[in-house]
Parts: C-alpha cells; structure tokens; sequence
C-alpha cells in the first residue's frame, strides 16, 4: 500500500528545568533590549557577555522575531546563544508568537543547532513560538538522494509553569500534523498519488486515529449516480473514488441540527481533459487536490484532539485526462441531483466532482452546514492574489464564524459575491445548467453560482476557493 512521506520530525517538550545537556541556548529580551529574567540569569552564568555584546551593537534592538547569535563563553554548558526579540511580551498574539517561532527556527537551522533549550519566563507565549517551529520545520525531502543535514532535532522550552504550557502545545500540535499531511499530500507526484493511491493513504492515515473511512470505487459511484464525478474521471486509466470520513467524538449523544460537512476537489492531476491547458505550469496541476487535502488535514486534527464534534468529511478523487474515452465539450451528463448540465469545457471539472458530493452529503447526513473548499479558479487569483481566500457563503453566521477563525489563525478570507445574476449566467439552453459562465466575465462567482444550484433549502454553505492560497511556487501551503 501507498504510504506518505514523513516530514522530518522535531521533538518539542517542556521542563521547569534544563534535564539534558544541549548545544544551543536561547533567550529573550524585549524592546529597547531589556534582558527577560531568564536571559539575565543565563548573562551573569556568562560574566555579562550578553549585555556587554548588546551594547556595541546597534542591530538588535529586541523587535519581534530579531535574533542575535553569541558565542558563550568557556565557563557555560551551551556552544552558543541565540538572543531573539519579543518587543512587548505582554501584548503578543498567538500570530505573533507563531512569527517569532518560524523566524528563530531559520536563525537555528542557520547556525547547525540541533539541541536547544528555550529559556522563558512565562507559559504565556511558549506553546505559540513552538507551533511557529515546527511549522516552520516542514521538508519533504522523499525524492531527494541526499536529505537535509543538521536541521533542529529537539527543543526543551524550559519555563515555570511548563505543564500549562505542554497542555496549550497539544492543540496546536495536532493542527500542525493536519496541516504536514494537507502539505505531503499536495506535494506528491501524480505518479504516486491518484485516486486509488489517494484513497488507500487516506485509509492509512486516519482509520487508526479512529476516523471511520468508507471508499466508493467506480462500480459503486455508478450504481449511486454521480454521473458529474464519473464523467470527469472516465479519460482516465485511473478511475475516480470517492472518499467518506467520519469522526464521532460525540458517542451516542446527538448533534444538535447535524453534523458538520466538509467538501473537498480532489482532482489529483488536471490536464484539463479535452480543453487541454497550455504547457507552461501543468506541472502545479498535481496541487489541483488541495481542497481534498485541506480537509484530509483538518479530519486529522479533530481526531487527533479528539473534538467533541460530529464531523463529515468527502473527497472527490479523480484525474483529468484526454483520451479516447474522456468526456466532450458539448456532452450532456447527470449529476447525482438530477439535474443535467451541458459540459462546454472541460477544464471546469472541480465543480462537477464538488456537485455531486454536495448532493451526496446532504441527502445522506443532512448536515448543520457546508463548507467545500477547492482549487476551483485561475479567476480567484486574478482578483485575490495568493493573499486572501475568495469565500462564497450564504449564510451571515457562516461567515462570522469564518471570518473570525481567519483572526485568529491567521488566513485571511473575502466575502464574494453570490447573486442570482451569477446563477442565471450558468443556465443552459439545452440542458438544465451549464459548467461554464458568460467568458472572461466573473469566472469565480459563476463557478459558485453554479455550486450553489446544488445547495438544498436553506443549508448553510460555504465555498472556499483557494486556488491562489492552497497552492505556491514552493508546493502545497497547508492553507
């Protein structure tokens, strides 16, 4: 069976004390230099180089995320000392401590440190700047002959308090292992990873956690009636799956009005099928996946944190291709629904395979709301950039909730547009839809419009594209 590749991995942990000998001490100070108690009591261990240094340079000023490397003396344990900036400890967010985190692991990586200890005098931002570090950490390396040597291997943040400080960390550690995944997956050459491939590391990663998986192969979509995923997937020798997940941390107890839903476009490789795409770049199509991953990710992390929640998870898993056999600019195919749609590129597939995996969760799970999210449009990244992620949602608690959890982590997200204006240009003559709008006219709002012709009554969705933040020119992004 297909298995992922494993990111290196950095050991995090948390002491009162300094248990093991290390090769690299790090300390703090805030702004206009000021030396936190720690720093102070590793500076006199020192006779005062620390302070002595800060005062014949001028660079370092204890901004946030500034570091400063010292050589310690002969008299300390340590080889070195990393002086990193906190500027106003007190007023640091959980982003804040996240930046410092990922700034002071490339300062480390710098200078060879494998062993470290991280001197605090407080909890308070110790498990923000260790979810920085090893999210900054990530590598995959699976394909390269020749790893990456003397990275980072353990870090002992070393503080009072340390066990509040573990207890914080685990959250947040168990969201970096979703978001490794979300990127592994993204990152893995569509040779490796296809639908069958796709949905056996799925198997893999998430039923020992106590995710329950169920996987519909080609017979079975067929019997069901996605005839939208069937059809994007029949070019290829590598049929479509569809890829059910569920997690339960509610035992018997009921969710009150549904479970959650979430959608994912997992086409594992877009050539565009018969509206073939240019050359240039068909090689970022392996990412076209990276709705699915998102949501492969974030299962794994309400497992991981055991979540007392009831949460749906569905990627649809097929690839794109030009054949013989792939369907047609001009087809008419039935969607799961039942509603028809002309097909008049082929290119716009994402929005077929979500189509039917929408009807498919709220027929059977009738959900509390929706939130699909895909790779969906060039469009989005014309207008957003890769700094924001275009958000269709039809519900304004919805998207309080969204906009809020994008505060907080971080991800940015802007409301677009969903009219019925957008819906009407997705209207066919010969068939009830058509997979494409007006062209060069609101590529995205249309692509939601026709997502939204399948969204029952009044269920609250959102849909997420995330073409221009889920993909980069360094891989996936774990967004």
């Amino acid at each position: 069976m297909m298995t992922r590749p494993q990111s290196k991995s950095l050991a995090i942990g948390f002491a009162t004390t300094a248990k093991t000998k290390a090769d690299t001490a790090v300390v703090f100070a805030s702004a206009g230099k000021k030396l936190t108690s720690a720093a102070e009591k590793m500076d006199k261990e020192g006779g005062g180089l620390i302070a002595t240094y800060l005062k014949r340079q001028t660079g370092f000023t204890g901004k946030k995320g500034q570091t400063l490397a010292i050589a310690a003396t002969a008299k300390q344990s340590v080889t070195r000392i990393i002086l990193c900036g906190l500027e106003d400890e007190g007023k640091l967010t959980a982003q804040d401590g996240e930046s410092i985190g990922r700034k002071l692991y490339a300062a480390l990586a710098g200078c060879e440190a494998e062993n470290i200890t991280i001197h605090l005098d407080n909890a308070a931002p110790a498990a923000d700047i260790a979810m920085g570090l090893v999210l900054a950490s990530y590598s995959f390396e699976k394909y390269k002959s020749k790893k990456t040597e003397n990275a980072p291997a353990k870090i002992t943040f070393v503080m009072k308090d340390a066990d509040k400080a573990q207890k914080a960390f685990k959250n947040l550690e168990a969201a970096a292992s979703g978001v490794f995944l979300a990127k592994d997956l993204a990152n893995l050459p569509p040779n490796d990873l296809y639908p069958d491939s796709y949905a056996k590391i799925i198997k893999g990663e998430l039923s020992s956690l106590g995710v329950k998986i169920t996987i519909m192969d080609e017979k079975q979509l067929q019997a069901k009636g996605f005839g939208a995923h069937l059809a994007v997937g029949q070019g290829s020798a590598r049929p479509p799956r569809l890829v059910v997940m569920e997690w339960n941390g509610l035992g018997a107890k009921k969710s009150k009005g549904g479970p959650v839903a979430f959608v994912g476009k997992g086409i594992t490789f877009d050539t565009g099928g018969i509206s073939i795409k240019p050359a240039g770049g068909m090689d970022d199509m392996k990412m076209d996946m990276g709705g699915s991953a998102a949501v492969v990710g974030a299962m794994m992390t309400l497992a991981k944190r055991k979540a007392k929640a009831h949460v749906i998870g569905v990627v649809a898993l097929a690839e794109n291709m030009p054949s013989d056999r792939a369907y047609r600019p001009g087809d008419i195919i039935t969607s799961l629904s039942g509603k028809t749609i002309e097909v008049l590129n082929t290119d716009a597939e994402g929005r077929l395979v979500l189509c039917d995996s929408l009807t498919y969760v709220q027929k059977t799970y009738k959900p509390k709301f929706i939130i699909d999210l895909a790779t969906l449009t060039g469009a989005i990244v014309v207008a957003l950039g890769s700094e924001y992620c275009g958000s269709f949602v039809n519900d304004d608690n919805l998207w309080s909730e969204i906009e809020k959890s994008g505060r907080e982590t971080g991800e940015k997200f802007w409301r677009m547009p969903l009219d019925e204006a957008y819906r009407k240009d997705v209207e066919s003559k010969v068939a009830d839809l058509r997979n494409i709008g007006s062209p060069g006219k609101a590529g995205s709002c249309t692509a939601a419009g026709f997502l939204e012709s399948f969204i029952e009554g009044k269920t609250p969705w959102a849909h997420l594209d995330i073409a221009g933040t889920g993909m980069s020119a360094k891989g996936g992004t774990g967004f």
